[in-house]
C-alpha cells in the first residue's frame, strides 16, 4: 500500500515538474511543446526517461561511496591495500583504460565498479573478500570489474534504462488517452487518465525490468570473458565458484548496487547476474577458445 501511494505521489510530482518545465521552456525560449500531441508527448517522454538515468549516472560514484561506506585508498595503510591498488592499476593498464580509483568497504564478500565514465571510475572490494579468497582469486574479481569499466557498462546501462523509461512513459500515456472517458470536446477525463497511466506504468515497468536485467546478464558474461583475456581463467573461475557456495543473503549488495557487483541473485528472469554455474561454463568456453587447457 505504501509503495502504491509513493508511486502516485511520484507521478503527481513528475506531472507537475513536466508542466513547470514546459512553462519555463516556453517563457524563456519561446518554444511551445504541446503535451497533448504525439510529438510533444514523445519529447516529454525522452526528457523524463533519460533525466533520472543520467543524473544517477553522474552521481553514481559519489552515491556508491556514501551508501556503501567506501574508503577510497589514497595512501595505502597496509600491504593488502598496497597490493589491491597496484593490482587494480596493473589490470587497468592491461585493459587499456585510465586507472580507476580504488576503494574498500566493510560488507559481504563482493566487489563492484561504478562511475560516470572510463576516466572517472571506481573499483571497490569488501574487506571480507580478503578473508574468503587468495590473491589470485581476488585478482580475477578485479579483472571482471575492470572489464565493466572498459566495456562502458555503466553508460550503456544508463542508455538502456533511459530508452525503457521513455517507452514506458510514452506508451502508458498513449494507451491511457485511448481508454480514458472523453468529454464533449474529446478531452480525456484527467482523473481516469492519470489512474490508467499509473496502472499501465506498473505493468509495463515489469516488462521493462525484464529487458534491462537481460542486458545486465549479457554484460556479466562479457565482463567474465574480458577477465579471462587480461588475467587468465583461473582467478575469476575459482572466485565465482567460492561465491556460489555462500548463502545468497550473505553476499548480496544493497539493491541500488546489485547490478554492479561481482554476484547477484534473484529469480533468473529479473536477476542482474546469470546463475553462477552458467557463468563458470562460459568462462571455460572462453578459456578453451583462447588456448587454455581447462
Amino acid at each position: 500500500m505504501f509503495s502504491f501511494l509513493m508511486l502516485i505521489i511520484m507521478n503527481i510530482a513528475v506531472m507537475a515538474s513536466i508542466y513547470l518545465s514546459l512553462f519555463l521552456i516556453e517563457l524563456i525560449f519561446g518554444v511551445r511543446i504541446d503535451p497533448q500531441s504525439v510529438t510533444g508527448l514523445a519529447i516529454i517522454a525522452v526528457i523524463i526517461g533519460f533525466s533520472g538515468s543520467i543524473i544517477s549516472l553522474l552521481m553514481s560514484k559519489w552515491m556508491a561511496i556514501k551508501s556503501m561506506g567506501v574508503r577510497v585508498i589514497e595512501t595505502p595503510q597496509s600491504e593488502a591495500e598496497r597490493w589491491l591498488v597496484e593490482t587494480t592499476h596493473k589490470l587497468a593498464d592491461a585493459a587499456g583504460i585510465p586507472r580507476p580509483e580504488v576503494g574498500i568497504f566493510d560488507g559481504p564478500p563482493n566487489a563492484f565498479a561504478t562511475g560516470p565514465s572510463k576516466s572517472n571510475s571506481l573499483v571497490a572490494v569488501s574487506t571480507s573478500l580478503f578473508d574468503l579468497m587468495d590473491t589470485k582469486e581476488i585478482e580475477g574479481v578485479l579483472a571482471h570489474e575492470i572489464n565493466h569499466i572498459k566495456n562502458g557498462d555503466m553508460i550503456t546501462m544508463t542508455l538502456v534504462q533511459g530508452v525503457l523509461n521513455s517507452l514506458v512513459f510514452f506508451v502508458s500515456r498513449i494507451i491511457a488517452n485511448i481508454l480514458a472517458p472523453k468529454d464533449d470536446n474529446g478531452n480525456p477525463n484527467p482523473f481516469a487518465y492519470m489512474a490508467i497511466s499509473f496502472a499501465l506504468e506498473l505493468l509495463l515497468s515489469v516488462f521493462a525490468s525484464m529487458i534491462a536485467m537481460w542486458f545486465s546478464r549479457y554484460r556479466e558474461y562479457k565482463a567474465d570473458a574480458g577477465a579471462v583475456k587480461i588475467d587468465g581463467p583461473y582467478g575469476i573461475y575459482y572466485a565465482l565458484a567460492k561465491l556460489g557456495q555462500i548463502p545468497k543473503d550473505q553476499v548480496a549488495l544493497p539493491q541500488e548496487m546489485k547490478a554492479f557487483g561481482i554476484v547477484g541473485f534473484f529469480s533468473e528472469l529479473f536477476s542482474s547476474h546469470p546463475p553462477i554455474p552458467k557463468r563458470l561454463e562460459n568462462i571455460k568456453k572462453v578459456a578453451r577458445e583462447l588456448g587454455y587447457n581447462v
